[in-house]
């Protein structure tokens, strides 16, 4: 071979050589993050706050049913007791005053159209000249010969205008006392337990009387409490005991002062029910 041919022959297999060699790999590309476009559709929407929970709403406490046996003392101008004839549809109401029916249409002239709601219930009855502390002598034979299944006075107070608070505390305390022994001789034996209820002003000086005490004291026991609620009975208004005209002039509203009623029975009927309790 001539040394020509063979440099031409060494040149064709070095080219070879090199084009069978493996390619290197390309170096690693960073990954680039792209960027969305800006909306177009508004800005961004906040987030729902989380909806708070309504209120409970508190159911009032109704304490009778309509066809209970119900006796209310200390009645001012009746409007309660209308209420109850009219609004919860009590059929079998004893509704008196301690007032005599000329004092009552004296200091309430708008009571006529209360009295005239409740006698239209044939069962029920008004009875004025009622002493509370001694029910058993001063109601009408037929209605002291019934047993009741509750005995209601509301907001009891013995009407003086001595600012000696002691003096008041001490008087009031004989009242609820005599009112008491008194009611207890009306209840009603039979099951479920009949009951007596007091509702009181929610602050001082009624919370002086300390009526729980007192009720121990004559042989009551205290079931339970609750919050009075006003918008239970409608068209009830509190009657001072001075009556409408008297008070005629003052802005005190018995209605817009949070109120309590307490509950007692017998202790021999309640003792094996509840423990005793306060609702709101």
């Amino acid at each position: 071979m001539s040394k020509a041919k063979a440099r031409k022959a060494a040149r064709s297999t070095k080219a070879t050589s090199k084009h069978s060699a493996k390619p290197k790999a390309p170096p690693a590309s960073k990954t680039l993050k792209r960027k969305l476009p800006p909306t177009t559709t508004g800005p961004t929407p906040k987030k729902a706050k989380a909806s708070k929970p309504s209120p409970q709403i508190v159911k009032p406490t109704i304490p009778f049913n309509p066809h209970e046996r119900i006796l209310l003392v200390g009645e001012g101008d009746f409007s309660y007791a209308a209420s109850l004839t009219t609004h919860h549809h009590c059929t079998s109401l004893t509704a008196t005053s301690f007032d005599s029916s000329p004092a009552l249409l004296s200091k309430y002239p708008h009571c006529t159209a209360h009295l005239s709601s409740i006698t239209a219930v044939p069962t029920s009855s008004i009875h004025h000249g009622i002493d509370a502390t001694s029910l058993s002598k001063t109601l009408p034979r037929a209605a002291r010969t019934y047993k009741y299944d509750r005995v209601v006075f509301n907001f009891p107070h013995t009407g003086g205008l001595s600012t000696d608070v002691n003096r008041q505390v001490r008087y009031n305390q004989e009242l609820l006392v005599k009112f008491l022994q008194s009611a207890k001789k009306l209840l009603s034996p039979a099951p479920p337990p009949s009951t007596i209820l007091v509702t009181l002003f929610d602050a001082e000086p009624y919370t002086l009387w300390n009526i729980k005490d007192l009720a121990r004291h004559v042989g009551l026991k205290s079931i339970t409490s609750f919050a009075f609620p006003w918008e239970a009975y409608p068209g009830y208004e509190h009657a001072r005991t001075v009556g409408a005209i008297e008070g005629k002039g003052s802005a005190w509203k018995g209605e817009e002062r949070a109120a309590r009623t307490y509950v007692f029975g017998l202790k021999e009927e309640v003792e094996t029910g509840t423990e005793e309790g306060e609702r709101e």
